[in-house]
């Protein structure tokens, strides 16, 4: 286990303030906040960073194609 002053096992790990897809997360936990309980009118804001979080995966995974656990 990682100490205070070391890198985490998954130093490359991202945040989600990293993310791509942060703007639509964020827009999503405001909708929340600002709706409270009636999560269907944040349907949408949730179609989006879903959608986000989609292409963001595939972009990954096709990155990672082309790279080699070997060389």
């Amino acid at each position: 286990m990682a100490t205070k002053g070391e890198a985490g096992a998954y130093p490359s790990a991202a945040r989600i303030s990293d993310s791509p897809c942060y703007l639509q997360y964020s827009a999503s936990l405001k909708c929340l906040e600002e709706f409270g309980s009636d999560k269907s009118k944040c349907q949408d804001h949730f179609d989006v960073y879903k959608e986000c979080k989609k292409k963001e995966r595939e972009a990954r995974l096709e990155r990672n194609k082309t790279r080699s656990l070997f060389s």
